[in-house]
């Protein structure tokens, strides 16, 4: 075999006709033909609520006859919470803190000025908010160069983190990487804003880029891809509170 070749990988194919919820160990498990759904570690994969545990269950049923594992969003956010974020609460509040620390949302374009007018009509209000309602004052910046944020503020986002359960926790950690702000993590996490819109917030600047020198196929395959993520996260907050 030539060095540094690959054999694709043979994706898992379908093993189940049902998909069912039912309640077990103070939550709902997803069921397959019956039988539990396990964790990467075996264990059983119970949600705290009926409306999670459904979002689940609708990947699963979705599949066809091979399993799309990448695709599986909500399932992939309940194993995180279920076997990683209870060891590692503090670290996971620190990584929506770091985001927090270098925020999108606080780095507004020098120029063009019609890039900077658009930034502050989509991102003060939101900032505005978490200040009035959180207490979370940040720093604005022009242009890239780093902008530290006061220690109090990333100290009170790390706590609003912590003050999360589990599957809240890892979910506001996913949103923080996927818009690469933890004020639009924590937005969608409060309801202030949708999980599409938080998307489109977050790519202002790639937006007017596509909009002076057109949309690249593959980039655009890349933001919806993202946009169903985005998507998922919403509904992922709302079950949670169902």
């Amino acid at each position: 075999m030539q060095k540094g070749f690959h054999e694709p990988v043979e994706k898992p194919r379908r093993f189940y006709k049902t998909v069912e919820v039912a309640e077990a160990d103070g939550g709902f498990a997803v069921l397959l033909d019956h039988r539990n759904v396990r964790t990467p570690k075996g264990g059983r994969l119970v949600l705290p609520t009926r409306a999670a545990a459904e979002q689940v269950a609708e990947e699963w049923a979705a599949q066809g006859e091979v399993l799309e594992v990448a695709g599986m969003h909500a399932t992939r956010l309940a194993n995180t919470a279920l076997e990683s974020i209870s060891a590692a609460r503090e670290a996971t509040a620190g990584h929506v803190a770091d985001y927090a620390a270098s925020d999108l949302l606080c780095y507004f374009a020098d120029q063009p000025e019609g890039l900077a007018r658009r930034q502050a009509a989509a991102w003060e209000p939101v900032l505005q908010r978490a200040e009035s309602e959180l207490g979370l004052r940040f720093v604005r910046a022009s242009g890239i160069v780093h902008q530290a944020q006061p220690p109090e503020t990333l100290d009170k986002v790390r706590a609003l983190a912590l003050g999360l359960d589990d599957f809240a926790l890892a979910g506001l950690a996913f949103g923080a990487a996927l818009f690469g702000s933890g004020v639009l993590a924590l937005a969608v996490q409060r309801g202030w804003l949708g999980g599409e819109a938080a998307f489109d917030l977050s790519r202002i600047d790639e937006a007017w880029q596509e909009e002076q020198w057109g949309v690249d196929e593959e980039a655009a395959e890349r933001v919806a891809r993202l946009r169903v993520e985005a998507r998922m996260l919403e509904r992922w907050f709302h079950s949670l509170a169902a």
